[in-house]
């Protein structure tokens, strides 16, 4: 493993990330698809709906029949029969007739347009008023209105919602080929970091933040989360634990122990690991500045900063990156999943020439108009992050950004 060690910029980095190749590929079924990421695009092989269907309770009509009707002088139609739910129309529409139609009936041949049933009234057994006109295709949707045969639906890299898998499920797809999930295994190192569980702390000894924040966040983005570990400060048994974990996940996330000095556990567990290689030992970011990123056996480990703040918003920033390229999530590339917003700055931010700025922001309505007010704080303190709604980027080449200007916010919301 080299040891020429250097800073990398938040730009450098990120295109890093670009050259990582997707996971395999998969087929999984539709009901276990949603939040997967499509390895192939999908195109629609029949019209949605496959027949004309009234959207509306009422009857099936004419529209030019209905031309000219009024609550004083309605339009006069014979009822010749009615569309059965779930049933081809077996009657016709003709000049001055109507057939009755329920929601999601088939529209009859001859008919153009579905009076609602509020503007009708029965005249007698088999005739009724109808007191306004309709246009044609009023309260109709037509073969292929929704999606048309061959059009483009989802394409490759498409993150699936639950309304994706109802688009699917009109098209008869139940089964879809997707890439694998990131496997990630996450230890926590620190000699004085004990588990959440514990109600009466020892003195000196703090609980374990960081695997909860970080498991939750990347699973978010789509990661499976394997082995959860907390670890002691100690080089063998570190190196020993990663190896394991490398065995069976494709990436590994640690957190503590990456900053440079006499404590630099994760540069010396890295050098246990003949395939290791360095890709970049410190980032020009702030909180995060830290960061260990390295490939072993083809294998992604992340070394973030023992800090919940720091861990946690360089895990936004570029770990879930990373785990949407390992998808070939189309918008991989953005932590976020493109949630964003504009606010105006309450305040004024410094900021230092040559790093990248992260800064959590709470959101404030005034007016038509949404206000980010900065929230300070040290990096320990988790919350910073608790009470914010997202987070600002102040680029590498600012000096801090002036009170009232306009910024994009990062929302703290799932992807």
């Amino acid at each position: 493993m080299s040891q020429f060690l250097k800073v990398r910029s938040a730009k450098q980095v990120m295109e890093i990330l670009q050259r990582l190749e997707p996971l395999s590929e998969e087929a999984v079924r539709l009901e276990k698809a949603c939040g997967r990421v499509l390895a192939v695009p999908v195109t629609a092989s029949e019209p949605v709906p496959p027949f004309p269907r009234a959207i509306m309770d009422g009857f099936a009509v004419r529209a030019k029949d209905t031309f000219g009707a009024s609550e004083s002088l309605p339009a006069l139609l014979e009822v010749a029969g009615e569309v059965v739910m779930g049933q081809p129309a077996v009657v016709s529409v003709t000049e001055g007739r109507a057939v009755a139609i329920p929601t999601g009936g088939m529209l009859p041949a001859g008919a153009d347009a579905v009076i609602m049933v509020e503007y009708t009234s029965p005249l007698d057994e088999t005739s009724i008023e109808v007191t306004r006109p309709v246009a044609p295709g009023e309260n109709v949707l037509g073969a292929g209105d929704d999606m048309k045969e061959g059009e483009a639906v989802f394409p490759e890299g498409w993150r699936l919602r639950p309304q994706d898998l109802g688009v699917l499920a009109a098209l008869g797809i139940t089964s879809v080929r997707v890439h694998r999930q990131p496997r990630v295994a996450i230890l926590s190192t620190g000699d004085e970091v004990v588990p959440a569980s514990i109600q009466s702390l020892p003195p000196g000894k703090i609980r374990d933040i960081n695997t909860y924040t970080l498991a939750a966040e990347l699973e978010q983005a789509g990661a499976l989360v394997g082995e959860t570990l907390l670890v002691k400060d100690d080089p063998h048994e570190l190196v020993s634990r990663c190896r394991r974990c490398l065995e069976d996940h494709d990436v590994l996330v640690l957190s503590g122990g990456s900053s440079v000095g006499m404590r630099d556990f994760t540069v010396r567990i890295l050098e246990g690991f003949e395939d290791a290689e360095l890709l970049a030992h410190g980032v020009a970011v702030r909180p995060g500045k830290p960061t260990i990123l390295a490939t072993v056996g083809g294998k992604l480990f992340w070394g973030l900063p023992g800090q919940p703040v720091s861990a946690l918003m360089i895990c936004r920033t570029f770990v879930v990156p990373s785990i949407r390229i390992l998808q070939n999530h189309c918008k991989g590339l953005r932590g976020d999943g493109g949630q964003t917003c504009t606010a105006r700055l309450i305040r004024k931010i410094p900021s230092a020439s040559g790093r990248t700025d992260l800064f959590p922001v709470v959101l404030r309505p005034e007016g038509a108009t949404l206000r980010a007010e900065p929230v300070f704080g040290k990096s320990a303190m988790i919350s910073t992050l608790g009470q914010a709604d997202g987070y600002i980027v102040i680029p590498e080449d600012a000096e801090g950004l002036d009170g009232d200007t306009e910024v994009t916010v990062h929302l703290f919301t799932s992807s």
